[in-house]
């Protein structure tokens, strides 16, 4: 099967994050859709959830990263501690397996060289939540720090 996942800037984050333009949120959930039928996932932030629900199908599902430690900005309240997973498909699982749940409470990752980097708890369970088995092509569209591709080539490695 062929799966993809998308962490990309979050929308009006690019430039100070990552000195880079904008991504073309559109075009992306576009390619998703079109190219990763087996199943994918977009990382967003909670608040451009509902403008990016407007560019996916209506049979998408919204899953949650839930942050017990992230970083408190003086002013700003409620905290930011919860990240959006927007995803559709993934591989049927058969019911002698674990459940997978609909969210994953892990801890934010510090100085790992980039704004954004995804815990392994977080990878590990996108790979579960899609059901992305070894011999499957995973495309990591951002691959930032590579952590979700050195997740999954443990996996196949049985590590």
């Amino acid at each position: 099967m062929k799966f993809a996942y998308a962490d990309p800037p979050y929308i009006g984050q690019a430039k100070k994050h990552y000195n880079s333009p904008e991504v073309d949120h559109p075009v992306l959930i576009a390619r998703l859709v079109n190219e990763f039928p087996d199943g994918w996932a977009l990382s967003c932030s909670s608040t451009s959830l509902q403008y990016l629900l407007t560019l996916c199908p209506p049979n998408v599902r919204i899953s949650a990263w839930v942050k017990p430690f992230a970083s408190f900005k003086p002013g700003v309240n409620p905290a930011y501690a919860w990240e959006p997973v927007i995803w559709q498909g993934g591989r049927k699982r058969p019911r002698s397996y674990p459940t997978v749940r609909d969210w994953v409470s892990a801890n934010i990752t510090l100085k790992r060289g980039l704004s954004g980097v995804k815990p392994d708890a977080f990878n590990h369970w996108l790979l579960d939540l899609l059901g992305v088995e070894p011999g499957d092509e995973l495309h990591d569209l951002y691959p930032g720090s590579g952590g979700l591709t050195r997740c999954y080539e443990n996996r196949n490695l049985g590590s």
